[in-house]
C-alpha cells in the first residue's frame, strides 16, 4: 500500500470507530509495524488533522474533521451493494424500497469504471424472503422504536394460544425464515422476542416509555448471553 493511501486509510479507520483505536490495532489492519503507525500519526497531526490520543491509549478523530469521504473502493462498493440487495430481498416494503434507492444512488455517483462492480458483482445473496407475512406494520414499528413509544400486541405463541401484551419495542431482527420484534414486555416484566408473523394485531400507542432507545437496546443486549445459556435456550428471536 502506498504511504499516501495508508494515511487516508488511517483516517477512514478512525472515522468509523466510536472508541479510541490503538496503534497495534491499526498496525494489524494496515499490515505494518506499530512504529510505522506512530510515524504516520505524527505526520497526520503535523498536517493539522485533528487526531487526539497518544501511544498506549489510542487515537480518535476529532469532530472538527470535515474532509469528505474518499471515493468508494471496489470492495466497499460490493459490500454496500451486497447488503442493500439482501435488504431489498428480505426487508419489509419500505425498507426494501430504500435499499433499491440506495443501489441507484451508489450507481449514480461512482465513476463509470467502477459501475461493473454494481451491474455485474462477483458476490450475490440468495433468493428473497419467502417467509410468512408480517402481522404488524414493520416500518411503523421501526418509527416507534426511534420515538420511544409503546405498542399493544395481540400475539399468538407457537401453540396458537392468544395473549395481549403492551411492549416497549427495542429492535427488529431480520432472519432467513422470520422477522422478530425484540421488546420489553410489561406483562412479563422482561425482554421478550415476538415473531412478526404471529402478531395478530398491533395498536401503536402515543404513550412514551421514557427510556432512551439506545439505552433500552443496550439493556436488551446485556440479556442475550443469559438467554443463550439458560436452561431453555432458544435461537435468538425465535420463541
Amino acid at each position: 500500500m502506498r504511504r499516501a493511501d495508508r494515511l487516508f486509510q488511517i483516517i477512514q479507520i478512525l472515522r468509523r470507530s466510536a472508541q479510541p483505536v490503538t496503534a497495534s490495532a491499526l498496525a494489524r489492519e494496515l499490515e505494518v509495524s506499530p512504529r510505522t503507525v506512530y510515524r504516520d500519526m505524527a505526520d497526520l497531526i503535523g498536517q493539522r488533522v485533528p487526531i487526539q490520543g497518544e501511544a498506549g491509549f489510542g487515537y480518535v478523530l476529532g469532530e472538527a474533521f470535515d474532509m469528505p469521504p474518499l471515493m468508494l473502493t471496489p470492495d466497499e462498493i460490493e459490500a454496500a451493494v451486497l447488503g442493500a440487495q439482501w435488504v431489498a430481498g428480505r426487508g419489509e416494503p419500505v425498507l426494501a424500497a430504500a435499499a433499491r434507492d440506495l443501489i441507484a444512488k451508489i450507481t449514480a455517483v461512482v465513476p463509470e469504471r467502477l459501475r461493473l462492480f454494481i451491474d455485474d458483482p462477483s458476490i450475490a445473496t440468495p433468493p428473497g424472503f419467502g417467509g410468512p407475512a408480517d402481522g404488524i406494520d414493520v416500518a411503523r414499528a421501526r418509527a416507534w422504536i426511534r420515538e420511544g413509544r409503546k405498542i399493544r400486541l395481540d400475539y399468538r405463541d407457537a401453540q396458537g394460544a392468544p395473549t395481549q401484551r403492551t411492549v416497549w419495542p427495542v429492535i427488529v431482527g431480520f432472519f432467513e425464515q422470520a422477522r422478530v420484534l425484540a421488546a420489553w414486555c410489561e406483562l412479563r416484566n422482561e425482554f421478550r422476542h415476538f415473531r412478526t408473523d404471529r402478531i395478530a394485531g398491533a395498536e401503536f400507542l402515543e404513550d412514551r416509555h421514557g427510556v432512551r432507545p439506545a439505552l433500552l437496546r443496550a439493556r436488551w443486549r446485556r440479556t442475550l448471553p443469559e438467554r443463550k445459556a439458560g436452561p431453555v435456550a432458544r435461537s435468538p428471536g425465535l420463541p
